[in-house]
Parts: C-alpha cells; sequence; structure tokens
C-alpha cells in the first residue's frame, strides 16, 4: 500500500511537471509573438512585396519607352512600428483572399503577385488587430486590395478623399469592395494639415493633393537610417522628376504640380530620402519584411 501511494506521488508530480512544461512552453511562444510590439523601443519600418504592374504603356504618364528604364512598376505596402503603435500604409493591389496558399503567382488585370499581405504580417510577428491606425496614400485600386481587413484601425485620411471614395458614383480606378468596410471605420479626418501621428514628429502625414483628390504621402523619421518619405502615387517613375509631365489620368494637373513642389522643397529641408512607391529598381535594394529599417 506504502509502495502504490508512493508511485501515484510520483505520478502526480510528474503530471505537474508535465503541465508546468508545457505552460512554460505557451508562455515563451506567447512571449516570442508579443517581442516585435514589446522590443519597439525606436520606430521602425517594414517594407512588404504586393507583387508588379506590368504591361504599362507609357504614354499614360506622358512618357515614352526610350525616357525610362523599366515601364513595369512594383506594389508596395508598408508597416511602421512606433513604441505608441503600428501604422499600416496602403494595402496592395490583390486581395489576399485570391492569392494561392501555395504561393504561386496569380495575375489579374495588369497586376501579379505571389505573397498575402496577411503572412507578410505574420512573419514580422503582428497581425491585422494589432494596427492601430491605417493610411491609404490614395484611393486607386492597386493601393486598396485590403483595406477592409484594416477597418478595426483608426483611418486616417483626408476629407476630400474620404468625400469622393463614398460619393454615390465612386471615381474610376476603384474597387469599392475592397474599401466598404471603412465607412464605419473609427476615422480622423484630415483638411491638407499635416498629421503628426504619434505626437513626437517621427511619423507625419502630408497633403499632396492632386493625383486625386486628397491623395497624401508618409513622412518617417528613423534614428539610423534617417528620414524616408513615402510618395505614394506623387510619382510613378523616377524620371517624372524635374518635369510638368503627370498621368493623362490625373485628377488634378495643377495640384499635382504645386504639391511636387512642396515636396521637392521638404526633401531638400529635411534631407529626407524619397521612396517613390512603384519604382521598381529602387524597391529591389531595399530589404523586406521581416527585416526592417529603424
Amino acid at each position: 500500500m506504502i509502495q502504490h501511494g508512493r508511485d501515484r506521488t510520483a505520478r502526480r508530480a510528474g503530471d505537474m511537471l508535465v503541465a508546468m512544461s508545457r505552460l512554460t512552453r505557451n508562455l515563451l511562444f506567447s512571449l516570442l509573438l508579443l517581442a516585435p510590439i514589446a522590443a519597439a523601443q525606436s520606430v521602425r519600418l517594414y517594407v512588404f512585396d504586393n507583387g508588379v504592374i506590368k504591361g504599362i504603356d507609357p504614354a499614360l504618364f506622358q512618357l515614352k519607352k526610350e525616357d525610362i528604364a523599366t515601364s513595369d512598376m512594383v506594389v508596395a505596402s508598408y508597416l511602421v512600428v512606433h513604441p505608441k503603435g503600428t501604422l499600416i500604409w496602403d494595402t496592395g493591389a490583390i486581395p489576399d483572399g485570391d492569392l494561392n496558399a501555395d504561393g504561386t503567382p496569380v495575375t489579374q488585370r495588369l497586376y501579379t503577385a505571389s505573397k498575402t499581405l496577411k503572412s507578410q504580417l505574420a512573419a514580422a510577428g503582428f497581425k491585422a488587430g494589432d494596427i492601430t491606425y491605417l493610411g491609404l496614400s490614395h484611393y486607386h485600386g492597386d493601393h486598396t486590395a485590403n483595406a477592409n481587413d484594416f477597418a478595426g484601425a483608426t483611418w486616417l485620411v483626408q476629407q476630400p478623399e474620404r468625400d469622393a471614395m463614398f460619393a454615390e458614383k465612386p471615381p474610376n480606378i476603384t474597387q469599392f469592395a475592397q474599401y466598404a468596410a471603412l465607412k464605419n471605420s473609427k476615422t480622423k479626418i484630415l483638411k491638407g494639415e499635416d498629421y503628426d501621428v504619434f505626437g513626437d514628429g517621427t511619423v507625419l502625414i502630408k497633403a499632396t493633393y492632386g493625383h486625386t483628390p486628397g491623395h497624401q504621402v508618409l513622412f518617417v523619421k528613423l534614428a539610423k537610417t534617417g528620414p524616408i518619405l513615402l510618395a505614394g502615387d506623387l510619382y510613378h517613375y523616377q524620371e517624372e522628376r524635374g518635369t510638368s509631365k503627370v498621368p493623362t489620368f490625373e485628377f488634378n494637373k495643377e495640384q499635382s504640380l504645386a504639391s511636387r513642389a512642396v515636396i521637392e522643397a521638404f526633401l531638400k529641408q529635411t534631407g529626407a530620402q524619397l521612396w517613390i512607391e512603384h519604382d521598381l529598381a529602387n524597391f529591389n535594394k531595399l530589404k523586406k519584411s521581416p527585416a526592417f529599417y529603424e
């Protein structure tokens, strides 16, 4: 009887050790998942690959084939991680739900992509529910594909852009269904003023109206890399800089040229790098998530 009692006690002790071991493993796993958020003591910038755009006619941008290195464009989105929260900037051209689980490429119209935004966020240690703010440079469909996934975040949008997006007849080059859920999102309406997202000057939204009614760009000040300006579609090609050429489908050419002048002056003032979001050559040089800039 004594021996049986000892056996039962030993088994209970063993069961407790196994349970504690499982609890420790689960706790460590949870801490690993939270590490990217907890460890963000300074601003970080992650770059996501949302595919390419091929078969573009340069004439749409008042350019000739010989004027540019390539007519192909990249589709990119970005995650800013700040000690006070997170901001996703643009959301791709093909919805995650339309991409293949095995990573084989999917083509829709001129767009081709193979990596989901969700998987790239996960690789960096985040999910849609972790995102504090959503910013779209503008409403064109190659920037809004997964916008609905971030409807739980606070949407940072210019007044004329939101008005156009939810007008009775949405503008051309939009995919209304991709962003429809934002109508009920918590929203910070901007009216052309600079907006300091986290209140410390490290992440600023700047209005650059013209390409669309409320186009905007994002300035990110990084401690090691220095300042970067994510230009949305202020330009599409490097070769547009220093010219008066704008896309033939521009909402307002004069506004665009004025916005470009303001931003070029801002770049000189701050020494910021200009990242043209569709610039394939520049994108190919960048570190991609889960690596990051800080």
